[in-house]
């Protein structure tokens, strides 16, 4: 049964949790930022769901730091390598883009590549960290594999998430984040929470044809025996190798520049079967529009484009036109008022976390009914 949660209550136990398993608190804060951003732009795959199995299971296993030692080990004016010492992903990331701002804010443009990391979040959070500074943002990170490449059934790539971000004169800035496969590994994961089937289409088995038993197929990606279909899906046809095509772009920004790991090296699984560190490889760009013809220029044409592409012609039986950004920023509107909807199975995780934790002083409204 679904429950709903406060927001401020919600932020409260999450950056808890967090400092409960060794991450300080400022650190603390800015996981908690990123994690429940993703909830409020409706993006659940990489919500709260993804507390316990994702950050705290991992740092139990000591497979990531709840402390981030991130260095910079190489600089110029514009760019800068980061070490993250296999820290919290969220921590090096955040002030990765900074650093690239304050870069973009100086010399027009500004990159940071990061090396050595974990799972970052939303690609999203941080471009749009870039938007809010009046920059472009852009940002990617590699992952474990579950991509297949275009005539193969091998999961080769992550799902390799590209992002980027405008400033606006609107109320939401430009925003699109979106994985290089079809769906990802969280979408699979969320499926199998909810026990539904996953689509049709969208991982393919040693044999080439379709799996839709969710849990069956996050077992068989582990196991490197199914893999996710590129943006475009299976072969040539449908422009699955434009997906492929970008998803090995992501790749390589995030792994040549700062030599980082790569590809079949983030399984995150050891040669003797056991859990080991994953290595993750991330990027960020800031592009100071002041740089150009000025902020105020670049959001009023910018605007201009969203909202003549949202006046277009609908297609019978449509209501209206979005742009990216844009229906996040209304599944916020709704939600700030709604509160978080969990499930069944994250409302055990989260009583599971507090008893661990030893968090008593959170008691959440789905153990009053």
């Amino acid at each position: 049964m679904v429950a709903y949660l406060d927001w401020d209550k919600t932020y409260d136990f999450v950056r808890e949790v967090f400092k409960a398993y060794g991450v300080p608190e400022e650190d603390a804060i800015i996981c908690t930022d990123v994690l429940l951003d993703a909830d409020k732009r409706g993006m659940d795959t990489h919500g709260l769901n993804r507390l316990k199995p994702i950050y705290i299971d991992r740092i139990k296993d000591n497979i990531q730091s709840p402390v981030t030692e991130w260095e910079i080990i190489k600089e110029t004016p514009t760019t800068a390598v980061i070490d993250a010492n296999d820290g919290m992903g969220q921590v090096a990331s955040y002030h990765s883009m900074r650093i690239a701002i304050e870069k973009a804010k100086e010399y027009g443009m500004g990159m940071v590549a990061v090396r050595n990391s974990t799972h970052y979040g939303t690609a999203g959070f941080y471009t749009e960290m870039a938007a809010k500074a009046g920059c472009i943002g852009v940002s990617g990170t590699n992952a474990r594999p579950s991509i297949a490449p275009t005539f193969s059934v091998q999961n080769k790539l992550g799902t390799n998430p590209l992002a980027f971000a405008f400033p606006t004169d609107e109320e939401f800035p430009f925003s699109l984040d979106c994985a290089t496969s079809i769906i990802q590994r969280g979408q699979v994961e969320l499926y199998d929470r909810e026990g539904k089937d996953t689509p049709a289409g969208t991982v393919i088995g040693q044999d080439g044809s379709a799996m839709t038993d969710s849990p069956a197929i996050l077992q068989a990606l582990l196991d490197g025996t199914a893999a996710l279909a590129p943006l475009g899906g299976i072969g040539e046809e449908l422009g699955g190798y434009k997906g492929y095509g970008y998803a090995t772009v992501v790749e390589v920004l995030s792994a040549a520049l700062q030599q980082g790991n790569f590809l079949s090296m983030l399984t995150g699984i050891g040669e003797d079967g056991g859990k080991i560190k994953y290595h993750l490889g991330h990027f960020f760009m800031a592009i100071d529009t002041e740089a150009f013809m000025g902020l105020e220029n670049f959001k009023k044409t910018t605007g201009e484009i969203l909202r003549e592409l949202r006046a277009a012609k609908t297609a019978p039986g449509e209501e209206r036109i979005y742009t990216a950004g844009e229906k996040e920023y209304l599944t916020w509107m709704e939600r700030k008022e709604t509160g978080l909807a969990v499930n069944k199975s994250v409302q055990e995780e989260l009583v599971a976390m507090r008893d661990d934790a030893g968090l008593d002083q959170f008691v959440f409204p789905f153990e009053k009914e």
